[in-house]
């Protein structure tokens, strides 16, 4: 009989830890969703504003997801199975847009057609005061294109050549072979990408917020700050959360019995790219067109708005915003970081569905929209430990718990090369499992808990409504600030913000790639 091996104590305590910071917010959450009468639970869950809610929401995120896949399915292609000149540039291009966050895209826009705006200044033109639904949609197409594009290229990329050859051989004409082979090939990185977009959009704040648009999340956050009762705020904070939930686990039963896996063996056979001849001038004008709408403008618009009265009328509040972003980031990706070695380790060394749950809890705290998320850290500290509320600890705690998922992968990653004969060894020449692990696993593993700090890092600086609700008063960052000034109209001294957010994002972005570079 097996012998049944524990898992250590100094990885067990961490990861349910980091389990239970999980749950118990969202536990609370539904405890103060419920704390009301029959009938007044019955008049919040029935009020007809929350089918408009619904409505609003869906209908912008089908939006967003459907001019994402227009835009990212004919740049996934052209950069895969053409012979366009220039794809790593054309690559480069679609993805600039992950450097700027939703809501300074949101900023850049507005800025754009403001009455003393670029185009009204230079050009004497009025432009399109873009607000509400198409603004809304505007911004995060913008910054959502990149992910269906990054899925959708990596789908090409993997899809067997042979594959196309074989149905053209048995008749079938390029745009049959297309739609019968090529497209079912890509379904699953489009259904990640598609949910990722959901998510985001379900989450969203920043732009909805400055469009002034109702959704879920944009209503929620009215809500929390506008009444002294709470409940119905913890009702949309759980509707907004069940349809995350829900949108998890139909993807999951989508994706769970689709099996297209090659059955040989070997390398990929190299496909040959089509040529796209007379078109080739439309694939490049398409090319210049997406990015003159997703980087050029965004980046012109910041520009033009630092050269203006204004901009710079306090340079001290501009530092100390920069010195409190790095001041609950740096120790958030540094906590995330750290909890998510537990969290891989037992899922790797000690596979159960204990060790399982526990690192399924994590991605359970980044796909809840960061909203829900700050309530119910709202509920349980002021219940349980109210002298937390509105402090940095928290917000580090809030930080690291909900990006928690973004570092458990670069950790497992380098547990796959890190692997358990290597430890095995090392405990044969006599060195203890505490020993082992600091003297063989963590080397192996330092590259990847770069990368997870660097990425927890640069989401929580980018971090809005957490920082919002959480944040201790008069706490200032570059996002809060920047967010502050634009929704009071003030595009000029919102601009230094959004550009310092912007610098910071692409440089971080740029280190990354960097050292994964050198350790590939």
């Amino acid at each position: 009989m097996k012998r049944l091996v524990l898992p250590p104590w100094y990885f067990t305590v961490p990861a349910l830890l980091v389990g239970l910071a999980v749950l118990v917010p969202i536990g609370y959450l539904a405890l103060r969703a419920f704390d009301a009468d029959a009938a007044t639970l019955r008049e919040l869950v029935l009020r007809r504003r929350n089918l408009e809610l619904l409505g609003n929401t869906m209908g912008l995120a089908t939006v967003v997801i459907a001019a994402s896949t227009v835009i990212a399915f004919p740049l996934a292609w052209l950069t895969t199975r053409t012979d366009l000149r220039g794809r790593f540039v054309v690559t480069l291009l679609s993805i600039l847009p992950l450097a700027i966050p939703g809501y300074v895209v949101g900023y850049a826009l507005l800025g754009i057609g403001a009455p003393q705006g670029p185009l009204a200044s230079i050009f004497g033109v009025r432009g399109p005061q873009l607000s509400g639904f198409v603004g809304a949609a505007a911004a995060l197409v913008i910054y959502n294109f990149p992910l269906v594009y990054l899925h959708l290229r990596t789908g090409f990329a993997s899809l067997d050549p042979s594959l196309v050859d074989a149905a053209r051989s048995l008749g079938l004409s390029p745009a049959r072979a297309f739609v019968r082979v090529t497209l079912p090939h890509l379904v699953p990185a489009y259904l990640s990408a598609v949910l990722l977009v959901l998510l985001y959009v379900l989450g969203d704040f920043g732009v909805v917020s400055l469009m002034r648009f109702e959704t879920f999340s944009y209503a929620l956050y009215l809500q929390y700050i506008a009444s002294l009762d709470r409940t119905y705020a913890a009702w949309l904070a759980l509707m907004l959360l069940v349809i995350t939930t829900t949108l998890v686990v139909a993807e999951f039963r989508l994706l769970r019995d689709l099996a297209l896996e090659r059955t040989g063996l070997g390398a990929l056979p190299k496909s040959r790219p089509r040529r796209l001849g007379a078109w080739t001038g439309a694939a490049y004008a398409f090319v210049a067109i997406v990015a003159l709408a997703s980087v050029v403008l965004p980046v012109w618009s910041i520009v033009y708005w630092m050269g203006q009265r204004g901009a710079w009328t306090d340079a001290g509040e501009l530092m100390r915003s920069f010195a409190g972003s790095i001041s609950v980031s740096a120790p958030a990706a540094l906590l995330a970081t750290l909890l998510a070695v537990p969290l891989a380790y037992l899922s790797r060394r000690y596979a159960s569905t204990l060790t399982h749950a526990l690192e399924r809890s994590a991605y359970i705290g980044y796909a809840t929209p960061a909203l829900a998320v700050a309530l119910g850290w709202v509920v349980v500290v002021l219940r349980a430990v109210p002298w937390m509320y509105q402090t940095g600890s928290l917000l580090v705690l809030a930080y690291a718990v909900h990006f928690l998922a973004q570092a458990i992968g670069p950790v497992r990653a380098g547990l796959h090369v890190a692997t358990p004969r290597i430890e095995e060894a090392s405990r044969s020449l006599g060195l203890g499992p505490i020993a082992t692990f600091r003297r063989v696993t963590l080397p192996i593993l330092r590259p990847g808990l770069f990368a997870a700090a660097i990425l927890v890092f640069l989401s929580c600086i980018k971090e809005l409504p957490l920082t919002i609700i959480l944040a201790p008063l008069d706490f200032e960052t570059l996002a809060v600030n920047m967010y502050a000034f634009t929704t009071e109209a003030m595009f000029a001294q919102a601009a230094p913000y959004a550009l310092a957010i912007v610098l910071l994002s692409a440089l971080l972005t740029s280190v990354l790639f960097h050292r994964l570079g050198e350790s590939t």
